[in-house]
């Protein structure tokens, strides 16, 4: 039954292949520097260049662009509008100069106003919400693949924005470096300077061009622009449209570098639930980053502590498959692309997370970066002590993968967990292993994106035929529409205990379509619909298990509010008997099936004002019940110092018996303090009625050094009902980088 979207797969992959071949073939010219030639792909904003020069003098960096070098660096001005309208240069003045020496490039950031007024921010916290600031954003491409690289930004009081980059255009923003700028601010403009050490990022030794990009979002004017020109209907991340940087020799050959990263720790905590007695912990560790080469990184890690890492964002659980929370330890997030992005949303092969929750990691060693132009290869090896019920285990993942004409790739995957010293009587897999393969496309103009996979699981006693998954996603993206394809199967017997595989056993097929109109005149932006068909069958007999017919009406209007209404017809056949409540007290039946459907309204304030609110509300069915919702946020900012925030959600649910009627409520205030863009202190309350728990995480951290950090963090559970606690911790930790 499945050879037909089989076919229909294999027919789209060529028709993909063809399409980006055409785009790209003999699209190279030589360019010779030395004695080392080096082909050079035409890009679409090819002609958009900016020079960077080298230093005569030492540049101070303190926001004041008055040096002599300065005055005869290379500019990059005449910004292009992007956002709300793609069709002419940007309103607001921009100007961006370049610099480097031996060690760091510099920027000199000139950012005039157009309209008088408070320059909108909302915090002087690291890694600030785009949308939310005054700010400007670079993005680099230091191996011309269109594909992969940094980003660093500054918003308009000081606070810092750093990630890595994958897939042509996703940041991400857990990983940081060492970087250093500088902010001031005048009546009519805010400038900058910027120094990024060349050691802080790998790149392609040789090379005396890289692809570039400047971008700066003005809150006050509602505008978002770019020095190269970009679609409205991509980020202005996407490298596909960066410029191009000029050097005027390339920058230095990395030799060896080594950087280490050693932590101590003490912490208190008492488990009042089980009743056991306080426990006394001291501990050290370290991390060491190893650069074998400009481009290649070998980090190294011994006796890790995650307690600093940021509380996860409760839920309501109303699902029947188990949530996503995504990874925040920076020590699986450099180039974690190459080992978290294979498969699909829900068919992934590696997922970190699986790595040292429920048992502490002993040590581990990860090498992952370029080797050549054209190859990313990633391996990671870690071993986890045993805990409780849980032996102790190796982890290890492999992966490589081969650039194919301008940014397309092709790429393998191997994923083993293997239990180590496990008893006769151990009754668990001894060892669960995924392999994988998959074609990504990106054609030139970014206009096509298409993944085709396929992966096999190793298990022990499991039905080989069984344990197979596949997929294809594509999308088609124009100013006015978006239109995309999910295929996905996955046997009943696939297995990826190191991924995240929440449901097996089926077939899937999810069209979507997205349409905008952008009128000329009035107060709205845009405004389309959006539609979708998301179906699930059994492959064995194509019996329909799943349904979901959405459709969306939405506006954007020019003061940056937005409304949507949505509309959602289910069907569910249900394979396991299934609590509607997520209690586990009464279930509805196996091989029974419900209808219902649900309205719903979506309102986002205007976030450029200092109280911003979003509301989302809904009425419908929901299995054999009604079910009615409210959930949203309220932040209040004092900026540039921080924000109150409020989380809510509340779930009613009409139930029949043996169900009462129930409401869940999920009530989190928190409380975002930044004193300077050093020091920040948050207070973070989760009430759950749901799991029947109130979390109260309090976190001051102060960057005494760049990328050294003192963390002392607080965290309470409680019944809350009765108040009576459940455990506390208290943990105070200090890391220091030695470069």
């Amino acid at each position: 039954m499945i050879n037909k979207p089989a076919g229909l797969i294999l027919l789209c992959v060529l028709l993909f292949h063809t399409y980006s071949f055409a785009s790209d073939f003999s699209l190279g010219k030589l360019r010779k520097h030395g004695k080392d030639s080096l082909v050079v792909k035409k890009t679409i904003n090819q002609d958009y260049k900016i020079l960077a020069k080298r230093t005569r003098d030492r540049i101070k960096l303190d926001g004041i662009v008055d040096e002599k070098d300065w005055l005869r660096a290379d500019s990059a001005t005449n910004f292009y509008m992007v956002l709300p309208y793609d069709t002419s240069y940007s309103k607001a003045k921009s100007e961006i100069k370049m610099l480097y020496d031996e060690k760091a490039f510099y920027l000199a950031l000139i950012f005039h106003d157009t309209l008088p007024g408070k320059r909108p921010v909302e915090s002087l916290r690291r890694d600030f919400v785009f949308g939310n600031n005054d700010n400007f954003l670079l993005f680099i491409d230091p191996f011309n693949d269109q594909t992969t690289g940094y980003s660093f930004g500054v918003n308009a009081a000081g606070a810092i924005w750093d990630g890595t980059m994958s897939g042509g255009a996703p940041v991400n923003l857990i990983w940081d470096c060492k970087w250093d700028v500088k902010v001031k601010n005048y009546p009519d403009k805010w400038v900058a300077e910027m120094r990024i050490p060349f050691k802080s990022i790998r790149y392609k030794s040789g090379l005396d061009h890289w692809n570039i990009q400047f971008s700066r979002l003005d809150l006050k004017l509602n505008e978002k622009s770019a020095w190269a020109p970009v679609p409205r209907q991509f980020p202005t991340a996407s490298l596909a449209y960066a410029g191009q940087l000029l050097w005027e020799t390339p920058p230095p050959k990395s030799g060896l570098k080594l950087s280490l990263i050693p932590y101590v720790f003490g912490g208190i905590s008492r488990n009042f639930e089980n009743n056991e007695a306080t426990k006394y912990k001291t501990n050290f560790g370290m991390d060491a980053k190893v650069g074998l080469s400009s481009s290649l990184n070998l980090d190294l890690t011994y006796n890790p502590d995650f307690s600093q890492a940021e509380v996860d964002d409760q839920v309501i659980n109303l699902q029947r498959f188990e949530l996503y929370f995504p990874e925040k330890r920076q020590f699986f997030l450099e180039n974690s692309d190459l080992f978290a992005n294979f498969g699909a949303t829900a068919i992934r092969p590696f997922f970190s997370r699986r790595i040292g929750l429920d048992a502490p990691v002993d040590f581990g060693a990860r090498l992952s970066g370029k080797i050549g132009q054209d190859w990313r290869i990633g391996m990671m090896d870690m071993q986890t002590g045993s805990e409780g019920d849980f032996l102790a285990r190796n982890f290890f993942v492999a992966t490589v993968q081969k650039k194919i004409f301008s940014r397309s790739n092709i790429a393998a995957i191997l994923v083993s967990k293997e239990q180590l010293n496990a008893p006769s009587t151990w009754t668990g897999n001894q060892y669960n292993r995924v392999a994988g393969l998959e074609y990504n496309l990106a054609s030139r103009d970014n206009f096509l994106n298409a993944k085709l996979f396929a992966q096999k699981s190793f298990t022990p006693k499991a039905n080989s035929a069984e344990e197979y998954s596949e997929g294809l996603t594509a999308a088609y993206s124009r100013k006015s529409y978006l239109l995309e394809l999910t295929q996905l199967y996955v046997g009943r017997d696939f297995n990826a205990e190191t991924g995240y595989v929440p449901r097996t056993n089926f077939l899937r097929d999810d069209p979507k379509a997205t349409f905008k109109f952008y009128p000329k005149k009035g107060a709205i932006e845009n405004l389309g619909f959006f539609a979708e068909f998301d179906h699930y069958f059994l492959p064995s007999t194509m019996k329909l298990t799943d349904r979901d017919l959405g459709f969306d009406y939405f506006a954007n209007f020019k003061n940056r509010i937005h409304l949507e209404f949505k509309t959602n017809l289910w069907f569910v056949y249900l394979q396991q008997k299934f609590d509607p409540t997520n209690k586990g007290v009464n279930y509805l039946q196996t091989s029974s099936s419900f209808n219902w459907m649900d309205v719903n309204f979506i309102f986002n304030s205007d976030n450029r004002k200092t109280l911003k609110y979003d509301l989302q509300t809904g009425y419908g069915g929901y299995f054999n019940a009604k079910r009615w919702y409210i959930s949203g946020d309220f932040i209040y900012k004092f900026q540039p110092y921080g924000y109150i925030s409020m989380i809510y959600s509340y779930n009613h649910l009409t139930l029949p018996q043996p169900w009462q009627n129930t409401g869940f409520w999920l009530v989190g205030p928190k409380l975002d303090v930044t004193f300077t863009n050093k020091l920040f202190f948050s207070t973070y309350v989760q009430y759950n009625n749901q799991s029947n728990n109130l979390n109260i995480n309090a976190r001051f951290q102060w960057r005494y050094l760049p990328v050294s950090d003192l963390f002392l963090v607080y965290t309470d559970n409680y019944f809350p009902d009765t108040r009576r606690v459940k455990n506390r911790a208290l943990v105070l930790k200090m890391t220091y980088w030695f470069n």
